[in-house]
This record gives structure tokens, sequence and C-alpha cells, in this order.
């Protein structure tokens, strides 16, 4: 129970920290952002790539997201190794798979 506990610390650290990297990465290109919480509160309605830990990345507009990382996109795109694998209409993805996301460039 304990090694759970720790595990389960670890992964929350772990995206807390990815999470303060986006924004940091991020504020030169959005100053109104103040916060990691603010920072994905901007990018909501925009264009996004979320990579999760596998890998794949999917491309599209995100439409909201919750505490826990749970992300609906719109107009969606799968990548994988950078070639163009599946659009979709509508994606939902599981926070536990998400490693980053970022503003499309």
């Amino acid at each position: 129970l304990e090694t759970t506990q720790n595990c389960a610390s670890f992964i929350q650290y772990y995206i807390s920290l990815i999470i303060i990297i986006i924004f940091m990465e991020a504020s030169t290109t959005t100053s109104a952002s103040k916060t990691p919480a603010d920072f994905l509160k901007s990018i909501r309605g925009k264009r996004v790539v979320v990579k999760l830990n596998s890998g794949v990345d999917y491309r599209g507009i995100l439409a909201c997201l919750d505490g826990y990382m749970n992300i609906a996109m719109e107009h969606t795109e799968e990548y994988v190794n950078g070639q163009l694998k599946n659009k979709y209409g509508d994606a939902f993805i599981r926070g536990n798979n998400v490693l980053y996301i970022s503003l499309a460039k």
C-alpha cells in the first residue's frame, strides 16, 4: 500500500512538473498567462498537440480538459512517428496517458 501511495505521489508530482514546464515554454507566446491553470484555460479552443506516453501525437482543437488531464478534442489527427495515421472528428483522451500538451505551431 505504501509503495502504491508513493507511486501515485510521484506521478502527481511529475504531472505538475510537466504542466509548469509547458507553462514556462508557452509564457513567451501567451504573456497574459500567470499560472499553469491560466495557461490551460487560455489554450481552450486553440490548436494543440497532445503527446501520449506511448509516443503517439494527437493534433486538433482543444475542446475541454479537467483536473485529471482528461482531454476532449475536435478535428483530431493521429500521428505515429511523425506520420498521419488517422483523422477523427472528436477524440477523448484519458489523462493518465498524457505526457504533455502544447500549442500547435
